[in-house]
């Protein structure tokens, strides 16, 4: 199934993979095909860093009693309808999925997408925001790229804004890099030399200017470990290629 292919879906399934409201079988199979597919997988990142940098702005806040008290009715109403579920039996009739996005019909999924939104607003009461305005006036997203090392571990969440005119760069590893060396990021256009974006440094996330015409065009995204500062401009990269992706374009 190529959920990249459907963009509203997808980003319905990575906010409640994020959120956790997306569980069971439904789960396992979003986390299996974000291992095979890179587009899904940079979704599933991108829905986890807008959540997480929302709750490290905010102070420590005691939740209201009536919180806890929701959140526990839910699960039990929850754990209440998967038993009923499992005391129901069908003989004559067995669904069957129909075409590529017959699994995207279980009932597990769609329980988990639906409470998205209930978990949401339980979210913005803990933290202290409006969860709906932040994600509404969130970053637009063009570009994205995971950037993996050698072993397909991600390493680098790259998203490029064009309203900013930035790229943001997020670390998702473990990687640190030595006194003595920069990690400098590059474009590498088709049948062109690498194109140098940045020096990147050592802070877990950062942006970096850039405009659409240079984003355009360009499939792959690269990270070389270079000498302190990174090289000369005009220069091509001479160190090691650590991390590399596809730069995919999404749907604005």
């Amino acid at each position: 199934m190529n959920l990249s292919s459907h963009p509203e879906l997808l980003e319905l399934l990575a906010a409640s993979h994020a959120l956790g409201t997306l569980r069971g079988g439904a789960r396992r199979r979003f986390e299996s095909i974000a291992r095979e597919q890179a587009p899904v997988r940079a979704a599933a990142l991108v829905w986890q860093s807008r959540l997480s940098s929302m709750t490290e702005l905010q102070a420590s806040v005691t939740p209201d009693p009536a919180v806890w008290t929701r959140i526990r009715n839910m699960i039990e109403a929850e754990q209440s309808d998967q038993a009923m579920q499992r005391q129901r039996t069908a003989p004559a009739v067995t669904p069957v999925a129909v075409g590529p996005v017959g699994w995207l019909r279980s009932l597990a999924l769609w329980r988990g997408a639906a409470a998205a939104g209930a978990l949401a607003t339980v979210l913005a009461v803990v933290v202290g925001i409006n969860l709906r305005d932040e994600l509404r006036n969130a970053p637009a997203v063009q570009y994205v790229a995971v950037l993996q090392d050698d072993k397909s571990a991600a390493s680098m969440l790259v998203t490029f804004d064009p309203k900013s005119r930035q790229l943001v760069l997020q670390r998702v590893g473990s990687y640190q890099t030595a006194a003595d060396h920069s990690l400098q990021l590059w474009a590498l256009p088709p049948g062109a030399a690498p194109r140098s974006l940045g020096v990147l440094g050592d802070q877990p996330a950062l942006k970096l200017a850039a405009s659409a015409s240079e984003m355009h065009a360009v499939p792959t995204l690269a990270i070389t470990l270079e000498p302190r500062g990174g090289v000369p401009p005009g220069s091509g990269p001479t160190g090691p290629v650590l991390f590399k992706g596809a730069l995919i374009e999404k749907m604005l």
